[in-house]
Order: structure tokens, then C-alpha cells, then sequence
């Protein structure tokens, strides 16, 4: 199911936000243009990752540092870990993410 979290104008190239799909807390980021999205609960303490440091596509958890692409979710110091990621699309001014129904 899709769900309307916000406006393309909301979220410029280079950043991100944390956002609530449905019940689920997204983290939103906009690179180049191209919107990604993540579960927004880092999986090692539960940070808010959408309140993180974007640099390129790379997300840094502002409580203890974890860093994630957004594009794929994969963690940056062990590739063995990967954190939720969602389908996201863009209709006309809004931005959708997909999750399960």
C-alpha cells in the first residue's frame, strides 16, 4: 500500500527527514533529486536515522555513528548487515513510500 509522506519541495537534494508512513517511522532522504527511504529506527540503539548526518548517500545515526546507504541500506563498516529499506515513488508534487499491507 502506498502512502502520501510528503511534498517533493519539503525535502531539497542532500537531505533528509523522518517522516510516519501508516504506523511505520520512515527515514526520508533526497539525493540528486532521487528520494530513498529507510526504516527510520536504527537497528543498534534505536536512533532516529532520519534526524542523521547525510553525506553523499550515506546516513551517519546521530546517537552512536552507525552509517547506512540509503539507496541499498547496507551498513558501512560490516556488509553483512542491512537495514530496512521501502519502495518510494513520486506522483505528480508527493512523495510516496510503499509498505506492506
Amino acid at each position: 500500500m502506498w502512502h502520501t509522506v510528503c511534498q517533493t519541495a519539503e525535502i531539497p537534494p542532500g537531505e533528509g527527514r523522518e517522516l510516519v508512513a501508516g504506523e511505520q517511522l520512515i527515514a526520508l532522504y533526497n539525493i540528486d533529486g532521487t528520494f530513498y527511504a529507510l526504516d527510520g529506527v536504527c537497528p543498534h540503539a534505536g536512533g532516529p536515522l532520519g534526524k542523521g548526518k547525510l553525506t553523499g548517500c550515506i546516513v551517519t545515526c546521530p546517537w552512536h555513528g552507525w552509517q547506512f546507504d540509503v539507496k541499498t541500506g547496507t551498513h558501512q563498516l560490516n556488509k553483512i548487515y542491512s537495514h530496512g529499506t521501502f519502495a518510494v515513488r513520486v506522483v505528480g508534487d508527493e512523495v510516496q513510500v510503499e509498505l506492506a499491507s
